[in-house]
């Protein structure tokens, strides 16, 4: 259940805010036979349910579908018609949210354009009871102007996972500095194995982490450009030159997201999701550790960009408080159906600190460590963050690490852009 990559890198679960995650769209066919998702019954008077439609991008794992279909069937107090959608979700999803023929809920991530083009409600009385109960970062990254607009969903912590063996034969311990990861990528290299896998592009997964390690950030809490500075050019140098070296897998059948390239010895270590867990450990047993993306430098910190998926409730929507119901029933009063879907369909984090701090299977091993890591290291996205500005930020990744371009220079470029954004945005 991969979920969008950290303002660069962009994966196929990056589909809203930047390319959103950090957006534009076909019309929409229904899960559930024809139903078009809209009220049924008059809008749910005179005694009848109102019908909600759900929307979800197509989850990889197998089982995702059918629990969706579980909790929508349990729900006692109105129909929900869910709408499981392959492909281009986020072209669908920008479309359907201008229009009444749109979901009721949906999962997403937060761009400010939701709040200010009036497409989604804040949720600020359905959190209220338990809000001390989500990570400041989970609330954050669904507040704008102090209202929350979404229910963290699941919690996607992003780190580098690595073969204990290959790393103890080679005489190598996991990375603490960014230039302690590019030596042991190097030196893990051999004709037949890469030293890391970091995507098919070559890297620009890891942007984003290497700017946070490295003491910025994509944006300031008062949005203001963070990553122009002369220690985050330096750490993009780096990654410019882990893939110099050819240290760095690249044409892997699938991409970064899966896991088929540390599984299949095609690599050392591979930067992935915590929901290939049950996958690694599958195929490699104890042959598995975890670290973070690690500082940039001695005056740096370690890096785990948390991503995830929130629910939303459409302005749109013929029946806003009975939507707003649902998804609290949902994503705050059903612990078990919670932890059901951060942990039996691959990893994740439950977003409740209350769910997760109980849940058996985070409680020891790689899993145990990763939510470690993201508690110590975790960051998330601002919801001002543009998909222009990713756009932006993705090109420099692309000229620096595979074109050898100046850092510094490809940064002023970007900064002019999300500068006019934030203009936009923020007069």
């Amino acid at each position: 259940m991969p979920a969008h990559v950290p303002n660069a890198g962009l994966n196929r679960r990056d589909l809203l805010k930047r390319a959103g995650g950090l957006a534009a769209l076909a019309a929409f066919t229904a899960a559930c036979g024809g139903n078009t998702g809209r009220p049924s019954g008059g809008g749910g008077g005179g005694g009848s349910k109102a019908t909600l439609a759900q929307w979800y991008h197509q989850y990889g794992e197998t089982g995702t579908k059918e629990a969706a279909l579980k909790y929508a069937k349990a729900y006692p107090d109105a129909n929900i018609a869910v709408e499981w959608t392959p492909g281009d979700y986020g072209s669908k999803l920008a479309s359907g949210l201008l229009s009444s023929k749109g979901p009721d809920v949906f999962e997403s991530q937060l761009n400010i354009g939701m709040v200010k083009s009036n497409q989604v409600v804040a949720l600020d009385d359905i959190i209220a009871d338990v809000k001390d109960d989500f990570a400041p970062g989970d609330l954050a990254t669904n507040t704008v102007d102090g209202k929350v607009y979404g229910i963290r969903m699941i919690v996607d912590p992003q780190v580098i996972y690595y073969r204990k063996s290959m790393l103890d034969k080679a005489g190598i311990k996991p990375p603490e500095t960014l230039d302690d990861l590019v030596a042991a990528a190097k030196e893990l290299t051999t004709d037949k194995v890469k030293g890391i896998f970091v995507g098919n592009d070559g890297g620009n997964a890891l942007g984003g982490p290497a700017v946070f390690a490295s003491g910025g950030s994509l944006l300031t809490e008062d949005n203001k450009v963070g990553f122009t500075g002369a220690r985050s050019a330096q750490a993009l140098s780096k990654l410019r030159q882990m893939y110099a070296d050819k240290s760095v897998l690249l044409g892997a059948p699938t991409d970064w997201w899966d896991p088929g390239a540390i599984n299949q010895g095609l690599v050392a270590m591979q930067w992935i999701g915590m929901w290939a867990v049950p996958g690694m450990q599958k195929a490699l047993g104890d042959d598995l550790g975890v670290f973070a993306f690690p500082k940039a430098d001695a005056e740096g910190k370690a890096a785990v960009y948390s991503g995830g998926w929130t629910q939303f409730v459409s302005a749109k929507s013929a029946n806003v408080d009975a939507a707003k119901k649902f998804v609290k029933w949902l994503w705050i009063d059903q612990a078990e159906y919670q932890e059901d879907w951060s942990l039996n369909y691959g990893f994740h984090i439950p977003p409740r600190k209350s769910i997760a701090a109980k849940a058996s299977k985070l409680q020891s091993g790689v899993a145990a460590e990763t939510v470690k890591l993201t508690t110590e290291f975790g960051y998330t996205d601002n919801p001002a963050w543009t998909p222009k500005m990713g756009t932006a930020f993705t090109d420099v990744l692309t000229n620096v690490i595979k074109k050898g371009a100046d850092p510094a220079a490809e940064f002023s470029k970007a900064e002019k852009t999300v500068n006019g954004e934030l203009a936009r945005l923020f007069g």
